[in-house]
């Protein structure tokens, strides 16, 4: 195996960067949906799942050229950001919201399984003793909903690590700036003569990739525990 170089070490740094900074900012809008979605009624809840869902099923250059329409010069959310000085597109933090859209559902799924293991009598008995709506989210479903967060973030995390085609379109391949490991890789396997780095960063990927799904497993088998 290629020793890998100062590059390879930016993409790995960032490719961690970017998926941390991803799941975090996802971890929020996440539990909310999930909420949303499992226990509150309304209408158009149909239609907020298949949004929800549509990054899973939609190929990720596909969701990367929306962004670009909406976060480029001339997009609508672009141009506002552009006036009050605010850059995204081939910068990090375009990686970081490529990223979030398309491991969001991963997210928001793992979150309502947990959810809905809660047992009902639980939350019932928290509004029959008088706590509001808030008090029974933040002592009863926030708590019990734990392992279905720590499953949803690993998910979410290795989704984000892997993330290319998304990514490659809003925040270009820019080494030691935008390059994560899946970026590095499609540069070098372009190479004929790098084919032993783009191998070396593989097997970097593999191990990170096998850490977290280890982790993941263990969050489901804890989640599996408790039904």
């Amino acid at each position: 195996m290629t020793p890998l170089s100062p590059t390879d070490y930016d993409a790995i740094r960032l490719s961690v960067q970017v998926a941390i900074a991803a799941t975090l900012l996802s971890l929020p809008f996440g539990f909310a949906f999930a909420y949303l979605i499992t226990f509150v009624k309304f209408r158009g809840k149909v239609l907020l799942e298949v949004l929800v869902n549509l990054p899973l099923t939609l190929p990720p250059v596909v969701v990367g050229y929306f962004l670009l329409l909406l976060l480029g010069r001339h997009g609508w959310l672009g141009s506002l950001l552009n006036e009050a000085g605010i850059r995204l597109i081939f910068t990090l933090k375009a990686a970081v919201i490529a990223s979030a859209v398309v491991g969001f559902p991963l997210l928001v799924r793992s979150l309502r399984i947990g959810m809905e293991s809660i047992d009902p009598q639980l939350i019932n008995a928290s509004r029959t003793l008088g706590a509001r709506w808030h008090d029974t989210l933040l002592t009863v479903i926030l708590p019990l909903s734990v392992p279905g967060l720590a499953a949803g973030s690993s998910l979410m995390f290795a989704r984000s690590l892997g993330e290319f085609g998304a990514t490659i379109i809003v925040a270009g391949n820019i080494p030691g700036v935008t390059q994560t490991i899946p970026l590095a890789i499609y540069e070098y396997a372009s190479s004929p003569t790098s084919e032993s780095m783009a191998l070396s960063l593989c097997l970097v990927s593999v191990v990170i990739s096998l850490v977290v799904l280890f982790l993941h497993e263990m969050m489901a088998k804890k989640m599996a525990r408790r039904r």
